[in-house]
């Protein structure tokens, strides 16, 4: 049974705007599209990109009805001033008027369909000014469709107006792209679309909690449809009354108080009660998936707070959110953020494709809960440089060793201003890094300022001749780049803060470059293990296996792992 015949008509087809003064959340095409009628620069195709529900076809229904108003008495141009309703408006709003054509390409897609409006697109209109053709989902077109409406859409007949709409813009050959005008309808923010919903709320005599109509927009993720649905759905679920609590159990969200304590829990490093929140929320009803995701997104919400307060978003947020954010952006360090949105991003992937959600979901607070208690490398670095003083998550200098609460506590400890120490002359770095008494040290530099495009270079393209002190000399390989010795001179001065010189030489006996030394140590070290009885046993055993590494063990030992090559055996590990 449809709509009308029950005598109920949805949210979404109720509200469904008519005018372009209606249409909300996408004022810079409005603004554009109206001056356009103004100026008589109307286009003969549009094409229209965006997410699902922020009004493209409705868009397109607008501008027909644009294109063809006329007055009773016949009189009338294009125009976007719809405030009254002509002989054409009500038939191509409700999609059934004989000259605007809506074809959905998704189950249209082929040559023959496009060939009819071909066809058909040489005839004059029945009745109105234009014949309008809309064609949804555009990007669903055939390769041949797209090339057989190529001409007649770069030169249409006077009374013809194409408009396209889609959701895949990429999917859209250029050659149809470059033969339209094209507005990317936004996604439209909360704040419009709370305002938009308390709006039919108070049209509909509902009465609808602001928090409920937070939550709402936040699920509709800028679909004005979305949005209407929910709502829609909403006040039948709760009996004509739209509060939190229902609109929580009908989407099965957590609530936002309590995501807040959980994301307190797990920066503080508190397993336990971290597991007793999210089963606490399961139990309520809760999806473990959303509420990894509200958690991801609180995380979120922090990280702006604590970069840019001002550009954070506030209409979605609620007021605990918005406090107790503010306080976590204060004590919780940047990289105790970024680590656990990472974390998080990962876990919700994995919890979704798991056959045991909140097992999964369980399992992604432990490991945020561990990470909370474990310093960054840089900072485990510091702790053992200064004998294992712990370092704070926010910040460089030393504090106590962290408590039970884990990376939450730590980052809130108090830190002392920073001691700031001029820079040692070159001199003084000279004296404090180690001597450089072959060119393997300068490798060995150089892996140490991490330098890694001078580290390549010196490996496969550098033959060492002669080293002194204060000067090299070395031959260079046939694809060694020409400034090479020039930037190795840089280096060494910036290391040592004395002048360097490196001679280039063409001796043609000098020594190999260390990856070719490598190379040639590691085939004798293949050569010496395959020799082994222990490992020409397992080549017995699994015959096409080979030898891939060889990695040293304590003492003398090494361990071989060998694979299989045509994949007569398994792969097979054995040790000398």
């Amino acid at each position: 049974m449809n709509d009308t015949a029950s005598g109920y008509q949805v949210l979404a087809r109720k509200y469904r705007p008519a005018r372009f003064d209606d249409l909300i959340g996408q004022e810079p095409m409005v603004q554009t599209l109206k001056n356009a009628f103004s100026a008589g620069r109307i286009p003969h195709a549009w094409m229209l990109t965006g997410v699902r529900g922020v009004g493209k076809t409705t868009t397109a229904r607008i501008l027909a009805r644009g294109l063809n108003f006329e007055d009773e008495d016949g009189a009338g141009a294009p125009t976007v001033d719809l405030e009254r309703e002509g002989v054409h408006c009500r038939a191509i709003m409700e999609g059934h008027h004989p000259d605007v054509i809506e074809m959905d390409a998704a189950s249209h897609t082929g040559i023959d369909d496009i060939r009819d409006i071909i066809d058909s697109a040489r005839y004059a209109p029945v009745s109105a000014r234009h014949k309008v053709y809309i064609i949804d989902e555009v990007h669903m077109l055939s390769r041949q469709a797209f090339n057989g409406l190529l001409k007649t859409l770069e030169e249409p007949p006077p009374h013809v107006k194409f408009v396209f709409a889609t959701t895949e813009i990429r999917k859209v050959p250029v050659t149809v792209l470059s033969r339209c005008q094209r507005f990317d309808l936004r996604r439209i923010d909360a704040a419009t679309l709370i305002a938009h919903l308390s709006a039919i709320a108070g049209k509909e005599e509902v009465e609808a909690e602001p928090e409920a109509l937070r939550q709402i927009a936040r699920a509709a993720e800028g679909s004005a449809r979305d949005a209407l649905s929910l709502f829609d759905q909403a006040i039948a679920h709760g009996g004509g009354k739209v509060v939190a609590a229902t609109v929580q159990d009908m989407l099965g969200l957590a609530d936002r108080a309590r995501i807040v304590d959980l994301f307190g829990h797990v920066m503080a490093g508190d397993t336990p009660a971290a597991l007793a929140e999210i089963a606490a929320q399961h139990d309520s009803g809760a999806d473990p998936i959303v509420v990894l995701s509200d958690l991801a997104d609180f995380t979120h919400y922090v990280t702006r707070l604590k970069l840019a307060p001002n550009a954070a978003s506030q209409a979605a947020i609620s007021e605990t959110e918005r406090v107790r954010g503010a306080e976590f952006a204060e004590t919780l360090s940047l990289r105790a953020l970024s680590r656990a949105w990472q974390m998080l991003i990962k876990g919700i992937e994995e919890t979704t494709e798991a056959p045991r959600p909140l097992a999964a979901a369980e399992m992604v607070l432990v490991r945020l809960c561990h990470a909370a208690d474990l310093p960054t490398p840089d900072e485990a670095l510091r702790m053992l440089g200064g004998g294992g003083a712990t370092v704070p998550a926010g910040g460089a200098s030393s504090a106590p060793a962290p408590t039970a609460g884990g990376g939450m506590a730590r980052a809130a400890v108090a830190q002392p201003a920073p001691q700031f120490r001029a820079a040692p002359e070159p001199t003084a770095m000279a004296e404090a890094a180690p001597a450089l008494a072959s060119f393997a040290d300068v490798i060995e530099r150089a892996k140490a300022e991490r330098d890694r495009l001078l580290v390549f270079a010196l490996e496969r393209h550098v033959r060492p001749v002669r080293f002194e002190p204060g000067r090299i000399e070395i031959a260079l390989t046939a694809d060694a780049e020409s400034d090479l010795p020039q930037r190795l001179t840089r280096a060494l001065q910036s290391w040592t803060g004395h002048r360097w010189i490196v001679a280039v030489s063409s001796d043609e006996a000098a020594a190999e470059t260390a990856h070719e030394r490598r190379e040639k140590d590691r085939a004798s070290e293949m050569e010496r293990v395959r020799a082994e009885p222990l490992v020409r046993e397992v080549f017995e055993r699994f015959p096409g296996a080979e030898i891939v590494a060889v990695r040293p063990r304590s003492g003398e030992a090494n361990i071989m792992t060998t694979a299989p090559t045509n994949g007569a055996g398994e792969d097979a590990k054995g040790e000398d």
